[in-house]
This record gives structure tokens, sequence and C-alpha cells, in this order.
């Protein structure tokens, strides 16, 4: 099964992306990646550009797509059976909702959206619970859009942030292929539980 893997810029993520891209892997996904132009242009305090995406190639065995060009092959020419957006960034999720496609993780969505396959969406942003609250819950009631559980990962410093249970990615995604979206989409993490048992 072709599956469309697109990491946009939520940097601090990385380690569980490899994570969840070798375990796609290793279920047997033929896996193609695409990258926002951000990943290519900038080294942070998580990592080198570059060495992301060797490792990135290394896992898919295929070449990063991180330009429009290559990512409208999508659609007709070399069509997915499902993509996944892990992490799906504020400004990503504000630009679909809105059907703006100026990059190429954008346009990869766009094209498996024109080709009736599902999409995945794993959310990491920290206006999830303010400004891109109502872009999240536009998206949450869009035929084939379909989304990793997701919780509040840091309510005391950073209350309007979101991210999802990564971990549940490959179950959102069987669920996705026959069109269900996976229970609850709201989901605790650990950590918030404890906090909440801890002020009582």
């Amino acid at each position: 099964m072709k599956i469309g893997f697109c990491i946009t810029s939520s940097f601090c993520t990385f380690d569980k992306v490899l994570t969840e891209l070798q375990n796609l892997k290793e279920q047997g996904y033929d896996i193609y990646p695409v990258v926002s132009p951000n990943i290519v242009k900038y080294d942070t305090r998580f990592g080198k550009a570059q060495d992301f995406i060797n490792k990135v190639e290394e896992i898919t065995g295929k070449q990063v797509v991180s330009d429009i060009v290559k990512a409208e092959e999508f659609g007709p020419k070399n069509p997915m059976d499902l993509t996944v957006v892990l992490p799906a960034t504020g400004d990503f999720i504000a630009k679909l909702a809105h059907g703006i496609t100026d990059n190429p993780v954008n346009l990869a969505v766009k094209a498996t959206i024109r080709n009736q396959s599902p999409i995945v969406l794993a959310v990491s942003t920290n206006d999830g619970l303010g400004l891109n609250g109502v872009n999240i819950m536009q998206l949450l009631n869009e035929k084939g859009i379909y989304f990793v559980p997701f919780g509040q990962d840091n309510y005391e410093k950073k209350p309007n942030s979101l991210i999802a249970h990564y971990d549940l990615l490959i179950p959102t995604i069987e669920q996705a292929l026959i069109n269900k979206q996976i229970q609850p989409v709201l989901k605790e993490y650990e950590n918030s539980k404890k906090r909440v048992l801890k002020q009582k």
C-alpha cells in the first residue's frame, strides 16, 4: 500500500516522526516522503536539516519530495492510497482549511483529496485551542479527513497547545482506510492526568 508521508516544521517532534516512519516501514507500507520548505532550509536546536532528511530517506528508501512540481505527481500520475501529515502544524491546518496550496505538503494533500483517497492528520500546534481551533473543527467535519487522537500536552505552560498521540498513527490509518474516524478523538495525556490528580 502506498502512503504519502508529509512532514511539516514542528521540529521538536522529529524524533517521534522518525519512530513512526520506522513503524510504518516495518508494517510493510510503501512510503513516499514529502517535506515543507522550512525543513530543508533550517538547522535548529533539534538537529541539522540534512541529517534529518538523510534519516527519512534511509528509512523510506526514497528521495524526499521538497518542491511543488514533484508533489503534483501525487495526483493522477502517482496516486497514494492514503496520505499522512505528521506533524500537522497550525500553519498547515489553517492553509488546508482555507484551500491554500503554496508548498509541497499542501499540494500532496490536495492531490490525494482530488483522487478521493483519505487524509490522516496528526496535530502539533500551540494554538489548537486558540485561533486554530475553528480550523481543526472545520477539518473534523470534512469527508475523507481523519485525525490521529489528540490532547493537551501541557495545559499549565501551554494551555492552547494540542498534540496527537503519535503511537496511534497506525490504528488511525487502518480505520481511515475503511472510512472511519478512530475514537475517541480527544484523548488525555498520562502526564496531564497525573497533574490533575495531584491538584485534587
